[in-house]
């Protein structure tokens, strides 16, 4: 079996704070989780911290090569 990409791990959020991301991550057509990775990306971005992308494979459809 080959070991997972991305670290999993527990989060507790309160219900509300759980649905108003649940919202935006619908309306941006992304998961939940999607949605907390970018939100916590673009925080650290405002603090100054840049976090590289890693060069795990992506999942779901290749985007296609525009012509």
């Amino acid at each position: 079996m080959v070991a997972p990409t991305k670290k999993a791990f527990a989060l507790r959020l309160d219900p509300a704070l759980y649905a108003a991301i649940e919202r935006m991550a619908a309306a941006e057509l992304r998961s939940a989780n999607a949605e907390i990775e970018v939100l916590l990306r673009e925080a650290l971005g405002r603090r100054g911290v840049s976090v590289k992308r890693s060069d795990a494979p992506k999942r779901g459809r290749p985007r296609q090569k525009e012509s």
